[in-house]
């Protein structure tokens, strides 16, 4: 099984429970492909190793409060997240735990729903009797933070939700709304930090790539026999122009997170330019991967069965990544979604 050796490293205390405050005040560590250095810097430092005429590619999908609780009829309480909206605008793709087709559920303020098939990804369908079922979430629903900070946050005795996390699980540059897990490598930027970059001559791009289930989809297999579940992803004309004219420039492309990396690599063709449209991406990016328009690489620290870890170790080479884990974990980083950075060069 893949990564296997990063599974002894023993996290559990280095789980952040909440984002560094301020969010540039996190640390960031270094990766030197070409040298084997790593460094230990804090994020507000990142300017330092980024040129005038060097492009920033940010994703700015937005994270809508996808998590609903809902009441069956024998009065169960049910936890649902939602995943996806379908073709006939009433239906959702969600995950549930222990679902029988036919359960019919009641979220309370008139808003109900039915249990009416599974998908083959191991879904479940809930058809409601609304079409537009946002403002509910937007009023009543919870930030769909990863099970392992609330986990976290149980064992300190700290409560599961708080009120910050609508405001603090979300980029500050977070625009269009779609995604059901935050593009967390972009927690780290204030708009401080980002206008210090634009005074440099630094270029900020946006792409838009909506975190659904297949970004965040665990591993059970070899890399090479899982299945990656496609995703929205949009490259603007503005953007797109931007990255050409970067490359043909001579300067790099810097992408924070690995979604934008994903986005980027969808559109980009072999010799590393991209064209501009919308699309759902499948690109499954792990060992052997040949990069085609991205030089360098902001990320967080990723779970060993995690399809980020894959992009990530096949960008820096899977021995040079446990190198960097290791020492994150002897200097105590933290781990994960609201943790600490890293800049792969």
């Amino acid at each position: 099984m893949a990564f296997e050796r990063f599974k002894k490293f023993n996290v559990d205390d280095l789980i952040a429970k909440n984002p560094a405050d301020p969010r540039d005040s996190s640390r960031l560590m270094v990766l030197n492909r070409k040298t084997g250095e790593i460094k230990h810097q804090i994020f507000r430092d990142l300017p330092q190793f980024i040129n005038a005429g060097d492009t920033i590619v940010i994703n700015d999908s937005k994270v809508f409060p996808a998590k609903l609780f809902a009441h069956k009829e024998t009065g169960g309480k049910m936890e649902v997240l939602l995943v996806r909206q379908l073709q006939d605008k009433y239906s959702w793709a969600v995950l549930l735990r222990q679902y029988k087709p036919g359960t019919k559920l009641n979220f309370g303020h008139d808003l109900q729903g039915e249990v009416i098939s599974n998908t083959e990804n191991g879904e479940a369908v809930i058809k409601f009797n609304k079409e537009d079922i946002l403002p509910y979430c937007r009023e009543y629903g919870l930030m769909p933070l990863p099970p392992y900070i609330e986990k976290a946050r149980k064992h300190a005795g700290m409560p599961l939700s708080i009120g910050s996390d609508k405001q603090r699980y979300q980029t500050v540059y977070a625009h269009n709304e779609g995604s059901i897990a935050a593009p967390t490598a972009g927690f780290h930027f204030t708009p401080q930090l980002l206008d210090t970059l634009k005074q440099k001559g630094v270029n900020i791009a946006y792409v838009t790539l909506h975190v659904g289930w297949g970004t965040f989809k665990p591993l059970r297999t070899e890399p090479e026999e899982h299945t990656m579940l496609a995703e929205f992803a949009v490259m603007p004309k503005e953007t797109a122009d931007i990255i050409n004219k970067t490359k043909q420039n001579g300067g790099r492309l810097f992408s924070v997170g690995t979604t934008s990396t994903r986005t980027i690599e969808s559109f980009a063709d072999d010799k590393g330019f991209v064209a501009p449209g919308g699309k759902w991406t499948d690109l499954f990016i792990y060992q052997g991967y040949k990069f085609k328009a991205v030089d360098a690489l902001i990320t967080n620290f990723h779970f060993p069965d995690s399809t980020p870890l894959c992009m990530v170790s096949a960008f820096a080479t899977e021995d040079f990544i446990y190198k960097a884990y290791s020492q994150a974990v002897e200097l105590k980083y933290r781990f994960y979604s609201f943790g600490d950075s890293m800049l792969i060069l």
